[in-house]
């Protein structure tokens, strides 16, 4: 009697843990990189704004900065498409992204624009957004190849006019 008891507690037990397993969300990891549109040298900041699937809600918990100042970007499974904004350190003040999209006869970037980037080509190819702050001619120093896994995009800050208008 006691030794079925035993068995079928241990048979339980070795159902819930393979259940529990199976039902654990799995989850993809992305390198991201913020580079400085005019340097190309690596914006080491913690405060990123994560977004998915055109959610609004944003994620800053899924970010870990890395010692060398790139950071490690873990989603859900169910995430398809990604959004990256960053605050200059500890402040409300956004970076502009230097991917968003212009319009015809503007001066300047538009920053509400948010460009979404699919997720499965950053973790099989890696993806460079483009830097459409440094003018038509991309000098050499700015020329970078993204590893499979790894998203880099451009950043400046916004200049003092920008900043009186918000």
């Amino acid at each position: 009697m006691v030794r079925q008891t035993h068995r079928a507690f241990l048979l339980f037990l070795c159902a819930a843990a393979f259940f529990g397993l199976a039902c654990v969300q799995a989850q993809k990891t992305i390198t991201i990189r913020m580079l400085d549109s005019r340097s190309g040298k690596l914006i080491s900041t913690a405060a990123y704004l994560v977004r998915i699937n055109n959610e609004q809600t944003s994620h800053a918990d899924w970010v870990t900065t890395n010692q060398d100042g790139s950071v490690k970007l873990t989603v859900p499974d169910s995430a398809a498409q990604v959004s990256i904004r960053a605050t200059y350190d500890n402040t409300i003040s956004f970076y502009l992204n230097c991917d968003a999209n212009k319009e015809p006869g503007a001066a300047d970037q538009d920053a509400s624009q948010d460009r979404w980037y699919k997720i499965s080509d950053i973790l099989t190819l890696g993806v460079v957004a483009p830097n459409g702050c440094g003018g038509k001619k991309i000098p050499d120093k700015l020329q970078f190849v993204a590893k499979p896994g790894e998203f880099i995009f451009f950043v400046r800050k916004r200049n003092p006019l920008e900043q009186f208008k918000d």
